[in-house]
Protein backbone atom coordinates (compact mmCIF):
# COMPACT_ATOMS: atom_id res chain seq x y z
CA UNK A 1 0.00 0.00 0.00
CA UNK A 2 2.78 2.39 0.96
CA UNK A 3 4.63 1.95 -2.23
CA UNK A 4 1.67 2.35 -4.50
CA UNK A 5 1.44 5.76 -3.00
CA UNK A 6 4.47 6.48 -3.12
CA UNK A 7 4.28 5.84 -6.80
CA UNK A 8 1.39 7.69 -7.09
CA UNK A 9 2.50 10.81 -5.56
CA UNK A 10 5.26 10.29 -7.99
CA UNK A 11 3.06 10.35 -10.69
CA UNK A 12 0.76 13.64 -9.10
CA UNK A 13 4.24 15.58 -9.13
CA UNK A 14 5.47 15.07 -12.63
CA UNK A 15 2.06 16.11 -13.63
CA UNK A 16 2.23 18.90 -11.88
CA UNK A 17 5.55 19.66 -13.26
CA UNK A 18 3.98 19.99 -16.98
CA UNK A 19 0.83 21.75 -15.41
CA UNK A 20 0.56 25.41 -17.54
CA UNK A 21 -1.59 28.37 -15.79
CA UNK A 22 -4.78 28.20 -16.79
CA UNK A 23 -6.18 29.37 -20.45
CA UNK A 24 -2.33 29.26 -21.05
CA UNK A 25 -2.44 25.96 -22.90
CA UNK A 26 -4.91 27.23 -25.50
CA UNK A 27 -3.58 31.34 -25.87
CA UNK A 28 -2.71 31.59 -29.31
CA UNK A 29 -3.33 35.05 -29.64
CA UNK A 30 0.49 35.58 -31.06
CA UNK A 31 -0.11 32.38 -34.28
CA UNK A 32 -3.97 33.88 -34.77
CA UNK A 33 -2.39 37.39 -35.77
CA UNK A 34 1.10 35.99 -37.25
CA UNK A 35 -1.34 33.79 -39.54
CA UNK A 36 -3.47 36.62 -40.76
CA UNK A 37 -0.85 38.80 -41.28
CA UNK A 38 -2.19 41.64 -39.54
CA UNK A 39 -2.85 43.37 -36.50
CA UNK A 40 -6.52 45.58 -36.27
CA UNK A 41 -5.92 48.42 -34.11
CA UNK A 42 -8.95 50.43 -32.76
CA UNK A 43 -8.07 54.07 -33.07
CA UNK A 44 -10.10 57.51 -32.46
CA UNK A 45 -8.58 59.37 -36.00
CA UNK A 46 -9.08 62.86 -34.36
CA UNK A 47 -6.93 62.26 -31.40
CA UNK A 48 -3.91 64.69 -32.60
CA UNK A 49 -0.75 64.49 -32.14
CA UNK A 50 -1.49 60.33 -31.19
CA UNK A 51 -3.61 59.80 -34.08
CA UNK A 52 -5.49 62.12 -36.47
CA UNK A 53 -6.21 62.47 -40.28
CA UNK A 54 -4.09 65.17 -42.13
CA UNK A 55 -5.20 67.84 -45.28
CA UNK A 56 -5.07 64.48 -47.42
CA UNK A 57 -7.31 62.37 -45.04
CA UNK A 58 -4.32 60.13 -44.16
CA UNK A 59 -3.56 59.25 -40.85
CA UNK A 60 -1.11 60.36 -39.12
CA UNK A 61 0.47 60.32 -35.61
CA UNK A 62 2.57 59.62 -32.67
CA UNK A 63 0.51 56.47 -32.65
CA UNK A 64 0.40 55.30 -36.23
CA UNK A 65 4.31 55.83 -36.41
CA UNK A 66 5.07 53.82 -33.54
CA UNK A 67 2.51 50.83 -34.40
CA UNK A 68 3.90 51.24 -37.86
CA UNK A 69 7.26 50.02 -37.16
CA UNK A 70 6.08 47.32 -34.75
CA UNK A 71 4.04 45.96 -37.82
CA UNK A 72 7.48 46.11 -40.01
CA UNK A 73 9.51 44.34 -36.67
CA UNK A 74 6.59 41.57 -36.69
CA UNK A 75 6.79 41.39 -40.30
CA UNK A 76 3.08 41.91 -40.10
CA UNK A 77 0.57 44.14 -41.65
CA UNK A 78 -1.14 47.24 -39.22
CA UNK A 79 -4.80 48.10 -39.97
CA UNK A 80 -6.30 50.83 -38.38
CA UNK A 81 -9.77 50.61 -37.48
CA UNK A 82 -11.40 54.18 -36.48
CA UNK A 83 -14.19 53.40 -33.50
CA UNK A 84 -16.53 55.32 -31.07
CA UNK A 85 -14.22 56.22 -27.97
CA UNK A 86 -17.35 55.80 -26.05
CA UNK A 87 -17.59 52.05 -26.49
CA UNK A 88 -13.66 51.80 -27.64
CA UNK A 89 -13.48 48.90 -24.62
CA UNK A 90 -16.24 46.58 -25.39
CA UNK A 91 -15.56 46.85 -29.26
CA UNK A 92 -12.21 45.47 -27.80
CA UNK A 93 -13.85 42.55 -26.01
CA UNK A 94 -15.87 41.40 -28.75
CA UNK A 95 -12.96 41.03 -31.08
CA UNK A 96 -14.03 43.95 -33.79
CA UNK A 97 -10.18 44.92 -33.60
CA UNK A 98 -7.31 42.61 -31.67
CA UNK A 99 -5.61 45.52 -29.91
CA UNK A 100 -6.41 49.35 -28.58
CA UNK A 101 -3.09 51.71 -29.71
CA UNK A 102 -4.88 55.32 -29.13
CA UNK A 103 -3.50 57.62 -26.67
CA UNK A 104 -5.31 55.08 -23.88
CA UNK A 105 -4.90 55.83 -20.40
CA UNK A 106 -4.47 53.11 -17.79
CA UNK A 107 -7.14 53.22 -15.00
CA UNK A 108 -7.88 50.95 -11.97
CA UNK A 109 -11.17 50.65 -13.60
CA UNK A 110 -9.90 49.63 -17.26
CA UNK A 111 -8.11 47.08 -15.73
CA UNK A 112 -10.09 45.20 -14.42
CA UNK A 113 -11.51 44.54 -18.41
CA UNK A 114 -8.37 44.82 -20.08
CA UNK A 115 -5.05 44.26 -19.91
CA UNK A 116 -1.96 46.71 -20.80
CA UNK A 117 0.94 47.05 -22.02
CA UNK A 118 3.83 48.96 -19.78
CA UNK A 119 3.17 52.23 -19.98
CA UNK A 120 5.30 54.48 -22.99
CA UNK A 121 3.95 58.22 -22.15
CA UNK A 122 3.30 59.81 -18.78
CA UNK A 123 0.68 62.65 -19.22
CA UNK A 124 -1.69 64.77 -17.24
CA UNK A 125 -5.47 66.15 -17.69
CA UNK A 126 -5.62 69.55 -18.40
CA UNK A 127 -8.34 72.60 -18.65
CA UNK A 128 -8.27 74.65 -22.05
CA UNK A 129 -9.77 77.97 -22.43
CA UNK A 130 -10.40 80.36 -24.56
CA UNK A 131 -7.50 82.76 -25.31
CA UNK A 132 -7.75 86.61 -23.46
CA UNK A 133 -10.46 85.20 -20.89
CA UNK A 134 -9.89 87.20 -18.43
CA UNK A 135 -12.71 85.44 -16.15
CA UNK A 136 -11.31 82.13 -16.25
CA UNK A 137 -7.73 81.79 -14.97
CA UNK A 138 -7.95 78.81 -13.26
CA UNK A 139 -9.59 75.61 -12.62
CA UNK A 140 -11.20 77.69 -9.65
CA UNK A 141 -12.94 80.12 -11.67
CA UNK A 142 -15.38 77.32 -13.47
CA UNK A 143 -18.03 76.98 -10.94
CA UNK A 144 -21.95 76.92 -11.13
CA UNK A 145 -22.48 79.18 -13.92
CA UNK A 146 -19.97 77.61 -16.37
CA UNK A 147 -20.57 75.30 -19.09
CA UNK A 148 -17.59 72.87 -19.62
CA UNK A 149 -17.13 70.34 -22.17
CA UNK A 150 -15.01 66.75 -22.61
CA UNK A 151 -15.23 63.85 -24.93
CA UNK A 152 -17.69 60.74 -24.40
CA UNK A 153 -15.76 58.14 -22.57
CA UNK A 154 -12.25 59.61 -22.07
CA UNK A 155 -10.36 59.72 -18.65
CA UNK A 156 -11.15 63.54 -18.84
CA UNK A 157 -14.52 62.85 -18.20
CA UNK A 158 -13.01 61.17 -14.62
CA UNK A 159 -10.66 64.30 -13.97
CA UNK A 160 -13.62 66.42 -14.78
CA UNK A 161 -15.87 64.82 -12.10
CA UNK A 162 -13.14 64.45 -9.78
CA UNK A 163 -13.18 68.14 -9.20
CA UNK A 164 -16.67 67.68 -7.41
CA UNK A 165 -17.75 70.66 -8.76
CA UNK A 166 -21.52 71.87 -9.60
CA UNK A 167 -21.61 73.37 -13.28
CA UNK A 168 -24.03 74.60 -14.79
CA UNK A 169 -23.78 72.31 -17.64
CA UNK A 170 -21.20 69.38 -18.49
CA UNK A 171 -21.41 69.32 -22.90
CA UNK A 172 -20.31 65.61 -23.70
CA UNK A 173 -19.04 65.41 -27.34
CA UNK A 174 -18.16 62.55 -29.50
CA UNK A 175 -15.04 64.20 -31.37
CA UNK A 176 -12.51 66.42 -29.35
CA UNK A 177 -12.32 68.27 -32.31
CA UNK A 178 -16.10 69.48 -32.01
CA UNK A 179 -15.48 70.75 -28.74
CA UNK A 180 -12.20 72.95 -29.79
CA UNK A 181 -15.39 74.55 -32.20
CA UNK A 182 -17.68 74.90 -29.63
CA UNK A 183 -14.68 76.09 -27.22
CA UNK A 184 -13.65 78.56 -29.68
CA UNK A 185 -17.38 80.57 -30.58
CA UNK A 186 -18.06 80.55 -26.50
CA UNK A 187 -20.60 77.62 -26.68
CA UNK A 188 -18.40 76.17 -23.66
CA UNK A 189 -16.07 77.89 -20.93
CA UNK A 190 -13.67 75.23 -20.56
CA UNK A 191 -12.63 71.82 -22.31
CA UNK A 192 -11.26 68.96 -20.27
CA UNK A 193 -8.65 67.36 -22.53
CA UNK A 194 -5.47 65.23 -22.32
CA UNK A 195 -2.46 67.27 -22.41
CA UNK A 196 -1.06 65.97 -25.66
CA UNK A 197 -4.07 66.60 -27.48
CA UNK A 198 -4.39 70.31 -25.79
CA UNK A 199 -1.11 71.27 -26.48
CA UNK A 200 -0.92 70.14 -29.96
CA UNK A 201 -4.07 71.95 -30.77
CA UNK A 202 -2.60 75.02 -29.27
CA UNK A 203 0.99 74.55 -31.03
CA UNK A 204 -1.34 74.42 -34.27
CA UNK A 205 -3.72 77.54 -33.55
CA UNK A 206 -1.55 80.53 -31.65
CA UNK A 207 -3.23 82.67 -29.82
CA UNK A 208 -6.65 80.54 -29.90
CA UNK A 209 -6.87 78.78 -26.48
CA UNK A 210 -4.70 79.04 -23.55
CA UNK A 211 -3.96 75.93 -20.96
CA UNK A 212 -4.99 76.90 -17.19
CA UNK A 213 -2.36 76.38 -14.64
CA UNK A 214 -3.46 73.50 -12.37
CA UNK A 215 -3.24 70.02 -13.96
CA UNK A 216 -6.53 67.78 -13.38
CA UNK A 217 -4.60 64.19 -12.81
CA UNK A 218 -1.79 62.87 -14.01
CA UNK A 219 -1.89 59.28 -15.73
CA UNK A 220 0.56 56.61 -18.24
CA UNK A 221 -0.29 55.99 -21.09
CA UNK A 222 -0.62 52.24 -22.81
CA UNK A 223 -1.95 49.95 -25.29
CA UNK A 224 -5.37 47.90 -24.28
CA UNK A 225 -5.53 44.18 -24.61
CA UNK A 226 -7.66 41.44 -24.02
CA UNK A 227 -6.87 39.46 -20.83
CA UNK A 228 -6.51 36.33 -22.30
CA UNK A 229 -4.60 37.23 -25.03
CA UNK A 230 -1.05 36.36 -22.93
CA UNK A 231 0.89 35.91 -26.24
CA UNK A 232 0.06 38.62 -28.13
CA UNK A 233 0.53 41.30 -25.24
CA UNK A 234 4.02 39.28 -24.71
CA UNK A 235 5.03 39.58 -28.22
CA UNK A 236 4.08 43.27 -28.34
CA UNK A 237 6.05 44.15 -24.97
CA UNK A 238 8.93 42.49 -26.60
CA UNK A 239 8.45 44.54 -29.42
CA UNK A 240 8.02 47.64 -27.63
CA UNK A 241 10.98 47.35 -25.53
CA UNK A 242 13.25 46.71 -28.35
CA UNK A 243 12.14 50.11 -30.27
CA UNK A 244 12.62 51.77 -26.63
CA UNK A 245 15.95 50.71 -26.44
CA UNK A 246 17.47 51.45 -29.93
CA UNK A 247 16.06 54.54 -29.67
CA UNK A 248 13.21 54.39 -32.11
CA UNK A 249 10.75 55.85 -29.57
CA UNK A 250 12.80 58.65 -28.93
CA UNK A 251 13.45 59.24 -32.48
CA UNK A 252 9.20 59.15 -33.17
CA UNK A 253 8.52 61.68 -29.57
CA UNK A 254 10.61 64.35 -31.10
CA UNK A 255 9.13 64.32 -33.78
CA UNK A 256 5.50 64.97 -33.22
CA UNK A 257 6.51 66.45 -29.59
CA UNK A 258 9.64 68.34 -30.08
CA UNK A 259 11.13 66.01 -27.13
CA UNK A 260 11.10 62.96 -25.96
CA UNK A 261 8.13 62.81 -23.26
CA UNK A 262 7.87 58.67 -23.64
CA UNK A 263 8.41 56.48 -20.53
CA UNK A 264 9.87 53.14 -20.37
CA UNK A 265 9.15 51.17 -16.86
Amino acid sequence: MKKSLLVMGAMFIAMALFITPAGAADDNSWEQIKAAGKLVIGIDDAFPPMEFRNEKDELVGFDIDASRELGKRLGIEIVHQPTAWKGVIMSLKTKKFDIIWSGMSITAEREQEISFTKPYIMEKQIMVVKAGNEKVKSVNDLGEGSVVGVQLGSTSEEALQSLNKKFKEIKRYDKNTSAFMDLKIGRIDGLAVDELVGRYYLSQRPGEYSVLPEPLTSEPIGIGIRKEDVALKDMIQKTLDEMFADGTMKQISIKWFGDDITTWK
